[in-house]
């Protein structure tokens, strides 16, 4: 991969002059008439939060300021390589090409690259492809520059944490400000704001179910101590009492899916792994061990044990010498972090034959080091990109990044000839990255595997809470996958006839319009049907120890999952599938795909809801409902069609793949 950032002294030397007047002063003053504020540059979170304290003003940042593309002509260039039937159809662009031909020209970069070094700022820097400019500098000067507070916020109301503290997150105070003459050139600054590690992860990790080297099989049951989980669905069934809407009976979870139970049930086959096609894997965290962990992983699994040259990682951004905010990091993140494993695992699972490179972006802002490590895939080597499918398990929230820079990065993507496959999340409603119209939104579902590897069922993940406490249950809600339909983006071409109107309605401006709908395909990701994940621990002095199994959930899991099978798909073929939804969506209606059902009254009622099991971490007994539609909640449904739990369904086996290569 070509260096990820260039030094640009060439550009700085012929960088046209910029007054500065207007952006010199004390933190936080007001705007003068020759600047303007970014909108979208200021997270959302700020308006509610209390202000707990300012960052030091010695304390280093990394900023990015993200450049404005030609975004229209961008767009309608990736439309037309992403639509069968079009004369550019897959005529994909070179990084090098799609920056010469769409990129902001070297006079606006060399704009903003001496503003930043005319503010005192140092390691001025532009990335590869020249979509941002990179500033390294104290954070004084960051907010004199910008015209901005950084301080430290506690959200209001919401879940603590188990020291008993709210998670802490630094933001700036308000919108950025710049100078008029360079604002019309940025989409937006990332590196001002920063969130706990790993919060941005859209996993979900059940408790330690094995420990031992070998383990590939599941404990469903241990010497004298009833199961508290299966190797298959309804291995085991418990009796409710009492009845929980009118459930009397649920299903053990289960341990964790093998890969055979999870290649079984998405009709994964030994003729296409995906064979010669390579997969990223965007992350925020370097794994331990990971080829060691994905060979126990393929050696437990029986499947063939990858090769050295199947995997590599590789590093996008620098490294974040700032302490955490919240000062006691570990309180904040989960106990067992398995992200990055479960991600190439269940590409393995699907695709074993198929090349893996695991980008991990690093710095202290957790979104833009996601952000750093999608783009630098898009850069490559300036030939071409590092991978053809990119899986990105992750989430930014509404209102966390301005929507416009994630969009540019989806263009370039769908220009390439890169497929983006985004987790939808693992909270109804929608966020920054799966609403965008270029990516592949996945979404969630509960997904029975009965004793013969066979799909007893699959619904949307949507399942409602119970808690039963003193003989009496307690209804907690519903959670699930993401969903809905974006206020910022109107109905993409492909979804039309696809989508219907009621579902594809949003108020926006007091009007209704259509607007995009998410997600687009879904696989397993409810932790009761989650899978077997592998992982590497470290022992006392840091080095590699043991490989443990945790089951691991969440539309982590179904991204990789579709990843994996599409990279099946490809095998064989010259040009890759690129952006895939207008494929997706002319094959809806189609055995390409299993139509995801709700879950019917007269089904059976131990294929209806999971019964959680009281353990250290749960004092009380809880029942998981499935499927369960509660629009004022989630404003979402599961139905026959296209619905906003799971989008056009899940992968039909050899009939996707036979499809998606007699479209594409």
């Amino acid at each position: 991969m070509r260096g990820f950032l260039q030094t640009v002294a060439a550009m700085a030397a012929c960088a046209a002059v910029v007054a500065s007047g207007g952006v010199a002063g004390a933190s936080g003053s007001g705007r003068t008439a020759s600047t303007v504020a970014l909108p979208g540059s200021v997270r959302a979170a700020v308006g509610t939060a209390v202000w707990v304290g300012a960052v030091p003003a010695s304390q280093r940042l990394t900023v990015q300021v993200w450049l404005r593309p030609d975004a229209a002509r961008a767009a309608a260039s990736a439309d037309a390589v992403a639509t069968p039937g079009s004369p550019e159809f897959h005529r994909y662009l070179s990084p090098d090409a799609y920056t010469a031909r769409f990129g902001p020209s070297a006079a606006q970069v060399g704009a903003v690259v001496g503003w930043l070094t005319g503010r005192g700022l140092t390691g001025v820097q532009v990335d590869g492809g020249r979509d941002f400019v990179s500033a390294t500098g104290p954070v004084s000067a960051f907010e004199s520059a910008f015209q901005v507070r950084i301080g430290q916020y506690q959200p209001r109301d919401t879940e603590r944490g188990s020291a008993g503290r709210s998670p802490v997150f630094t933001s700036n105070d308000r919108q950025v400000s710049m100078p008029a003459s360079l604002a019309p050139d940025v989409l937006g600054v990332t590196g001002l704001s920063s969130a706990s590690v790993g919060s941005r992860s859209t996993a979900v990790s059940d408790a330690l179910v094995a420990q031992s080297p070998a383990a590939g099989k599941p404990e469903g049951k241990s010497a004298g101590k009833p199961a508290t989980c299966g190797q298959y669905w309804a291995q085991h069934v418990h009796v409710l009492h009492p009845a929980y809407r009118g459930l009397t009976r649920a299903s053990l979870p289960v341990c964790g899916y093998s890969a055979a139970q999870l290649r079984a049930a998405y009709g994964a086959t030994w003729r296409d792994t995906g064979r010669g096609q390579r997969v990223a894997l965007t992350e925020d965290e370097s794994p331990t061990a990971m080829f060691q962990t994905l060979t126990a992983y393929a050696r437990s699994n029986r499947l063939p044990l990858p090769k050295r040259s199947q995997f590599r990682q590789v590093q996008a951004g620098g490294a974040c010498t700032a302490p955490s905010p919240a000062g006691d990091r570990a309180a904040q993140s989960p106990a067992v972090d398995v992200e990055a494993e479960m991600d190439s695992e269940a590409v393995y699972a699907m695709a074993p034959g198929a090349d893996q490179v695991m980008v991990v972006g690093t710095g202290c802002d957790e979104d833009q080091a996601l952000l750093d490590a999608a783009s630098a895939v898009l850069t490559g080597d300036g030939h071409r990109p590092l991978a053809s499918i990119v899986s990105n398990s992750w989430q930014i929230p509404l209102g966390d990044v301005a929507p416009q820079i994630v969009h540019a990065i989806d263009v370039r993507a769908a220009a390439e000839g890169v497929g983006m496959y985004v987790a939808s999340g693992d909270t109804p409603g929608l966020t920054v990255t799966d609403s965008d119209p270029y990516a592949v939104a996945v979404g969630g579902t509960t997904l029975g595997v009965g004793a013969a590897r066979n799909r007893v069922f699959e619904t949307g993940w949507s399942d409602d809470y119970g808690s039963l406490d003193g003989g009496r249950w307690t209804d907690l809600g519903v959670s699930g996958g993401g969903g809905g339909v974006s206020d910022v983006y109107r109905q993409p071409t492909y979804q039309k006839g696809v989508v219907p109107a009621s579902m594809a309605r949003v108020r926006v401006a007091k009007q209704t319009v259509l607007g995009r709908a998410v997600p687009d395909i879904a696989a397993d990701a409810d932790p009761d049907t989650g899978m077997l994940t592998g992982y590497t621990d470290t022992d006392s002095h840091g080095k590699p120890g043991r490989y443990r199994t945790v089951a691991s959930a969440g539309t982590s899991l179904a991204t990789p999952l579709v990843a994996g099978l599409v990279a099946d798909a490809q095998q064989g073929r010259t040009l890759p599938y690129g952006f895939i939804n207008p494929l997706l969506y002319r094959l809806a209606g189609t055995r390409a795909f299993h139509d995801t059902l709700p879950i019917s009254t007269s089904a059976p009622q131990q294929n209806r809801a999971a019964y959680i099991a009281p353990d250290d971490t749960f004092t009380s007994a809880g029942v998981d409902v499935f499927d369960v539609q509660q629009r004022p909640d989630t404003e979402q449904v599961t139905v026959k069609g296209y619905d906003t739990m799971t989008g056009v369904g899940t992968p039909n086996g050899t009939a996707f793949i036979a499809a998606l290569r007699r479209s594409g």
